[in-house]
């Protein structure tokens, strides 16, 4: 029908100019490698970019016994949003927080049920995992109600919500992670060593929960520490992700360290000699 042709037509024109628009971005990207860029570098070489490009290798790759492994139904998203347990009450809420972001999101998800970047679980999710990635900054500190319910606390908290929320038992889900994944030279210097501690954060969610005067008792028993007790908490360098992708694919691992290379030089920071040990680095549980 002539409509139906019609449509087609705008379609296939709107598209074409979509890929005119794209093409143009790509051009306006590319100087950002010569001695002229259009705008500052670090629009492009960040870790928010180092992130998708990591996720996006290896959500392509089968890599197993990784922090990053994807596994059947798996997906990623980056710019998430956490629901948190203490958002505003109804009647108002003095100690009330926002939602958390999240620079990436890995496993059985669903995104944007009620809004652009929630994030939920799916319904029989096994795999759920939040990145945060850094290059010369460390975490964040407290809240504006909390000063000392810092990011790696209001992170785990916010997974253990989002757990809730599904009504999926955390115990059904075996691949469930918190990772930081920071430049070697940073994780060698202890800048996440007492923000990621165990104790630390298991300490501070509980002093949050105890703000709400037993409001939030039955959350944190259900909910807060069955995940606490399956979720695995680490710190993996930007370098053990390339000597990974290195044992899979040589070219796609350099042309990732170029990219951190790129990243580094705009944070200002060198590049440490390779020396890793493959995996996650565990924080210690403080001895009594």
């Amino acid at each position: 029908m002539h409509w139906e042709m019609t449509l087609r037509q705008a379609q296939d024109t709107a598209s074409i100019e979509m890929k005119i628009m794209l093409e143009r971005i790509h051009a306006m990207l590319q100087s950002c490698t010569t001695q002229s860029p259009l705008f500052p570098p670090t629009i492009l070489y960040n870790e928010g970019w180092l992130l998708r490009l990591v996720l996006d290798w290896f959500s392509a790759h089968r890599v197993s016994d990784h922090p990053l492994s994807f596994y059947d139904g798996s997906r990623w998203f980056s710019e998430a949003l956490l629901p948190s347990a203490f958002l505003a009450r109804p009647e108002g809420d003095p100690l009330a927080e926002g939602w958390t972001h999240a620079d990436g999101v890995v496993g059985h998800l669903a995104i944007g049920k009620k809004g652009k970047a929630d994030t939920s679980l799916l319904q029989e999710a096994t795999h759920f995992a939040v990145l945060e990635a850094k290059m010369l900054s460390g975490l964040s500190s407290g809240v504006k109600n909390a000063s000392f319910y810092d990011q790696a606390a209001r992170t785990v908290a916010c997974i253990a919500e989002v757990i809730s929320r599904a009504k999926r038992c955390p115990l059904a889900i075996p691949h469930l992670g918190f990772y930081v994944l920071a430049p070697q030279s940073q994780i060698e210097r202890g800048v996440f060593a007492q923000a990621m501690d165990r104790d630390s954060i298991g300490q501070k969610v509980e002093k949050r929960v105890k703000q709400y005067t037993g409001a939030k008792d039955e959350w944190h028993l259900e909910w807060f520490l069955p995940t606490f007790e399956q979720i695995e908490i680490g710190v993996v360098s930007w370098e053990e992700l390339i000597a990974t992708v290195r044992e899979h694919d040589s070219a796609d691992a350099n042309s990732l360290k170029k990219f951190y290379d790129e990243c580094c030089h705009c944070a200002r920071l060198t590049t440490p000699p390779s020396r890793h040990a493959r995996g996650v680095h565990h924080q210690e549980e403080t001895p009594g």
